[in-house]
């Protein structure tokens, strides 16, 4: 869990990816299957003979390698791909007993001889492919750099860095996320909220229509899942790409920081056995949280917006205006009895959130001043080194 705030005038280099669909000739099919050949190979050498550094492997691997008629670039991304598969591989057998992995895949990465010409991106091995409108606009943007290309049979992702600087803010918001809504609220005492009633009853309706399906047939069964799965996952993130993008444009406007709560171990609380019905479980788990946070961070961070994240505990059961602990009432209000405030549990919470986040603020307070520490009395024996040394002249 981190608290820190980006420091005034620091440059960060955020990443964001562009994607295009294409549809790629015979040759760069054959370079896809050669690259998931050259990464099984070098899976293959770092389990046989124990290899656990890119250094070590790249050693082992790369003699071996030449064998295949790519371009050396090719070769190292090969490499890398698969000492990243066999340390993610090395983490989970720690815990539990997997398979040795394998590509089955056709894909191609590089990091290295990548050229964006005349609405073109041009790959080693002289790969062409020429780019749509959308993507050339974007990479026309100033301070971009491309960082690497992935192509599949189905699209080619461009990566790229942009050097921003960090933003002065002179303001923070407070997010509250719950299963239906996101409510804000800022140091200039406004409160927003955004309805997510419809991406809950999207996943509502999808989880209905795959309950009902009766076929005993696993190919079939296996096919129609995954459309609704597809269906579901991208009209819940165009929602949420819409809420995010409105609460970052918002919050770069008023040059506000943005403050969240470090949300872990929700899906642990809905499991089984835990008293909860299957209806409730089943939407519970369905929340999208992390994918909110995601789409807010990167879009900060692409914009230079200081995301702070604070400590979930108690931020809906504690009062915001005198921090006594609070008693639930209908309609989702709370009631203070030491202060006598009642107020919607949403906007308490987001409140307290905000609060948690000024504490964390890159300037800090008169009060908040060090104080210097009375001198204290020297220990012969314990403290040698101290009663021993020679003043400054």
């Amino acid at each position: 869990m981190f608290y820190a705030v980006k420091e005034k005038g620091r440059a960060v280099l955020p990443r964001k990816s562009v994607k295009q669909r294409f549809i790629p000739d015979p040759r760069i099919l054959q370079l896809m299957e050669a690259f998931r050949l050259m990464t099984n190979d070098c899976i293959r050498i770092g389990l046989a003979e124990s290899k656990t550094s890119m250094k070590s492997l790249s050693l082992a691997c790369y003699p071996k390698l030449k064998i295949y008629e790519t371009a050396s670039v090719y070769r190292l991304c090969a490499i890398s791909r698969a000492a990243g598969i066999l340390s993610s591989y090395r983490k989970l057998c720690r815990k539990h007993q997997v398979k040795e992995p394998y590509c089955t895949r056709l894909n191609l990465t590089t990091c290295y001889g990548v050229k964006i010409l005349a609405g073109k991106l041009r790959m080693p091995d002289r790969v062409e492919i020429p780019l749509n409108t959308y993507v050339q606009r974007f990479l026309s943007q100033p301070n971009l750099e491309v960082r690497s290309v992935t192509l599949t049979p189905e699209s080619v992702n461009i990566s790229v860095r942009r050097n921003v600087e960090a933003a002065e803010c002179t303001g923070m918001l407070g997010m509250d996320r719950n299963l239906d809504n996101v409510t804000l609220a800022d140091t200039e005492k406004q409160v927003v909220r955004y309805d997510l009633t419809k991406a809950t009853t999207i996943k509502s309706r999808c989880r209905q229509t795959k309950r009902c399906f009766t076929r005993n047939d696993v190919k079939i069964r296996k096919r129609v899942f995954q459309k609704y799965g597809r269906l579901e996952r991208e009209r819940v993130a165009w929602l949420l790409h819409n809420i995010s993008a409105n609460i970052t444009l918002n919050a770069k406007l008023r040059k506000q920081a943005i403050v969240m709560e470090d949300l872990r171990g929700i899906r642990k609380l809905y499991r089984k056995r835990n008293g909860q019905g299957k209806d409730y479980r089943s939407m519970m788990n369905s929340w999208s949280y992390a994918e909110l946070q995601r789409q807010i961070q990167y879009k900060a961070d692409w914009n230079g917006i200081p995301v702070i994240y604070v400590k979930p505990y108690g931020t809906s059961a504690k009062c915001s205006m005198c921090g006594h602990r609070v008693l639930p009432e209908e309609n989702r209000k709370l009631h203070c009895p030491s202060c006598g405030l009642t107020i919607d549990r949403d906007v308490n919470a987001a409140r307290n959130i905000l609060a948690r986040g000024l504490r964390f603020k890159p300037v800090g307070s008169a009060s908040e001043a060090m104080v210097q520490e009375p001198q204290r009395r020297v220990i012969l024996k314990v403290d040698a080194d101290q009663s021993s040394r020679r003043p400054m002249e």
